[in-house]
């Protein structure tokens, strides 16, 4: 799935472009014509409405401008920025600290219906523990060198949990069933969070799907990814945090997400699993 992820960015930046070479056509201006109207290089030119080189707010000023398309200019930035935001560096999303960055999320949580979320690195954080919690954003703090609200953090984490408790919500989560076996904190931290797993899988509007560790599996492990809805998924990479809306690419991950489900543990065979490894967490 990363390949997808980077051409979801990819697509939207050559979109961009293509509007810019079209509003030169449209103004009868050829390359040079442009790059000497916008007073820059005609290579310049080519690599923005080629996608080559990504455009600033104000080459789209001094694009249209030199088009006698000024009206479009606000359009195209906006566009521009919407491009901006489907990736997002780690650092930028946290520069802030990591209060805030839970935060921010809140409203995309609240407007949400139907979650669907897959993970291969950690428990999903609507599932998560609070020694969980605060041991895998130390973590992030640590290695990250970002400002210390942990402690705020973790409460604005737990507070999305209230979510699960309501009955118009529905919740399919599927982890791989390494992230039982190892994650963040000690023993105590793993016992406890199995624990919270098992209740939360009995809840009527949740299901907790485990894919067993075996040869031979349908589907290989991939990237975590939520999809909210069917208008967004969120991919958490090790670089940053990937949005996407094309409608296409949200369906690709709805579809490999119900190939993960088809390759899944539930039910008692799920609570098994877990149990076997909280036999061994004793």
């Amino acid at each position: 799935m990363a390949g997808s992820s980077s051409s979801s960015v990819q697509k939207a930046r050559k979109d961009l472009a293509n509007r810019l070479a079209e509003i030169r056509r449209d103004a009868g201006l050829t390359g040079r014509d442009l790059a000497a109207a916008m007073g820059c290089y005609p290579s310049k030119v080519s690599r923005l409405q080629n996608a080559t080189t990504p455009p600033s707010a104000a080459d789209i000023r001094a694009w249209c401008g030199a088009c006698g398309a000024a009206d479009q200019a606000t359009d195209l930035i906006q566009s521009l920025r919407a491009v901006e935001g489907m990736f997002v560096e780690w650092r930028r999303m946290e520069r802030a600290g990591l209060r805030r960055a839970q935060e921010e999320r809140l409203p995309l949580y609240e407007r949400t219906r139907r979650f669907r979320a897959y993970s291969s690195w950690l428990v999903p954080g609507l599932m998560q523990t609070r020694a969980y919690t605060t041991a895998t954003l130390r973590e992030i703090q640590r290695r990250r060198g970002l400002p210390d609200d942990v402690d705020e953090a973790v409460e604005a984490r737990m507070e999305r949990q209230r979510l699960l408790y309501e009955p118009e919500r529905t919740f399919a989560f599927v982890v791989e069933e390494s992230v039982l076996r190892s994650g963040p904190g000690d023993a105590e931290v793993m016992v406890g969070q199995l624990g919270r797993l098992i209740t939360v899988s009995s809840l009527p509007n949740v299901s907790v799907g485990v894919v067993p560790t075996r040869p031979g599996r349908g589907r290989w492990a991939a990237e975590g990814f939520w999809i909210y809805d069917s208008a967004q998924v969120n991919v958490e990479l090790v670089s940053g945090y990937l949005t996407i809306t094309q409608p296409l690419e949200v369906a690709m991950y709805a579809e490999t997400f119900e190939q993960f489900v088809n390759s899944a543990m539930y039910g008692a065979n799920a609570r098994a699993v877990m149990a076997e490894v909280l036999r061994g967490l004793g």
